[in-house]
């Protein structure tokens, strides 16, 4: 499990919630916990003042997610918020980055300089995703998106080892394809051994694993209804989108613009989302 959390921009919105309730887990509670506040470049004229107040403001979000304040490491910054998370979170080696969200679309988000859309997309690592506007529950119910891919596996081994440690946690696992194949011989199709896969995998982290198989032409609508219908508390999901290191530093417009499922889930998932990228290869 996550062993060293960067929670970003002070905890603001509803990600404090999401952290009391995370205390709940126990494997949560030996996390080591990097609160984060960047003073932004465009407030240079107040920065002073800004800084002045930051270690107060830090104490709180400690207090009000109900933190340990020894094990707490504040951390305050100047600079562009959105290349800070991206940096901080390199120097601390950080396993899980939490943000809140406005959950504006792509096009929005754009206009609105999105910080967590940015760092949704160019972070190598996996990120917890709260929006401002989902009512925050205690995680029971967490669903998992199953594509029989590598970074599809590392996913379901997060989901397992986050289930295992939630008493009376339960995980449902959803494949979803544009268009049914046509059975075998022994009248099994790919989807079905997918599953199976997945339902073997997560018996060896000892969670049972439900699964629901649906065909769907818009996968990141038919994953968010889904989890909806069964009520997830917390979904997490596997992306692929990778980005060559030279445009690192850009904003990828295509696909921000473009039918990327992962930011169709980010901003309308009915519970938070848990993102597992895969490893960018350097």
């Amino acid at each position: 499990m996550f062993r060293n959390l960067l929670i970003a921009d002070s905890g603001k919105g509803h990600v404090e919630e999401m952290i009391r309730m995370l205390q709940d887990i126990p494997s949560f509670k030996t996390a080591r916990v990097n609160l984060l506040h960047v003073v932004p470049e465009q407030s240079k004229a107040g920065s002073e003042g800004h800084r002045d107040n930051a270690q107060s403001m830090l104490e709180g979000a400690v207090d009000r997610m109900g933190l340990e304040p020894s094990a707490v490491q504040s951390i305050v910054r100047d600079g562009d918020t959105k290349q800070t998370v991206l940096k901080v979170a390199d120097e601390l080696d950080a396993d899980l980055i939490v943000m809140g969200s406005r959950g504006l679309g792509r096009l929005q988000s754009i206009l609105a300089n999105s910080t967590s859309q940015y760092v949704f997309q160019l972070s190598t690592r996996p990120m917890l995703l709260v929006r401002d506007d989902l009512y925050v529950r205690h995680v029971n119910r967490v669903m998992v998106t199953i594509d029989g891919t590598g970074v599809g596996d590392d996913a379901l081994k997060t989901a397992c080892e986050f289930v295992r440690d939630i008493p009376g946690g339960t995980l449902t696992g959803l494949h979803v394809v544009r268009q049914e194949s046509a059975p075998s011989r022994g009248g099994r199709t790919k989807a079905d051994d997918i599953l199976e896969a997945a339902v073997q995998r997560a018996r060896s982290f000892g969670v049972d694993l439900k699964t629901i198989h649906t065909e769907g032409k818009d996968i990141g609508r038919s994953v968010c209804a889904v989890a909806e219908e069964i009520n997830a508390d917390m979904l997490v999901i596997a992306s692929q989108d990778r980005r060559p290191l030279v445009a690192r530093g850009l904003v990828d417009f295509d696909k921000l613009l473009g039918g990327s499922v992962s930011d169709y889930i980010r901003v309308h998932a009915p519970a938070p989302v848990l993102l597992v990228r895969e490893p960018e290869r350097r």
